[in-house]
């Protein structure tokens, strides 16, 4: 069965792949299937973002779509980034600004709990849907370290490993991040 993943995000789409491997035939970003679209995410949750873009991709290309919302939630800021998270200092994808608001918002805070929260919503042609969640739990640095990785990851410590998520090299990130896990629960409803 051919995928195609319903995103322009490189980083997200590479790691995607390293973890579908061989799981369908054929796996295809937008662009690989010649599809020029973006999504409007104006779903109050990660759930219904990916849904909006799983659905719009499999009417448009009539194969199956895989899209992901995911984000940061920290808990002194009331969940927020969240579904704001690529967009949290105004631009979308300018993740140095991103940071940079997100430490100076928790600057007089101790309270730094966190977590990464991913919606997998995978439609197929005949329009019926598997979704899944997943999440990786940590807290907010109070500095940025590591050089791997992408968005808050730099930010995203991880007290059980003694380093942030940047400083993890990418296959270990691969195989506990939100992505990894909300992947492997939608592989596990499609068994």
């Amino acid at each position: 069965m051919k995928l195609i993943i319903a995103s322009n995000n490189a980083h997200k789409l590479e790691e995607i792949k390293a973890i579908l491997g061989g799981a369908f035939e054929e796996i295809l970003s937008l662009r690989e299937a010649g599809i020029a679209h973006e999504t409007v995410e104006d779903g109050a949750t990660f759930a219904a973002n990916a849904e909006k873009k799983a659905r719009e991709i499999m009417e448009l290309s009539g194969c199956c779509a895989l899209a992901d919302d995911s984000g940061l939630c920290v808990d002194a800021l009331g969940g927020a980034p969240g579904i704001y998270s690529a967009r949290f200092a105004g631009e979308h994808g300018n993740d140095a600004a991103n940071r940079r608001k997100l430490l100076d918002m928790l600057a007089d805070t101790d309270e730094r709990a966190a977590h990464f929260s991913c919606a997998m919503a995978l439609v197929r042609a005949d329009g019926s849907m598997t979704a899944a969640e997943g999440y990786v739990y940590g807290e907010i640095a109070r500095a940025e370290a590591g050089e791997n990785g992408f968005g808050y990851d730099s930010l995203f410590y991880l007290p059980e490993r003694g380093c942030t998520m940047a400083q993890l090299p990418p296959d270990e990130k691969n195989a506990i991040s939100h992505r990894h896990n909300a992947l492997y629960a939608l592989l596990e409803k499609l068994k």
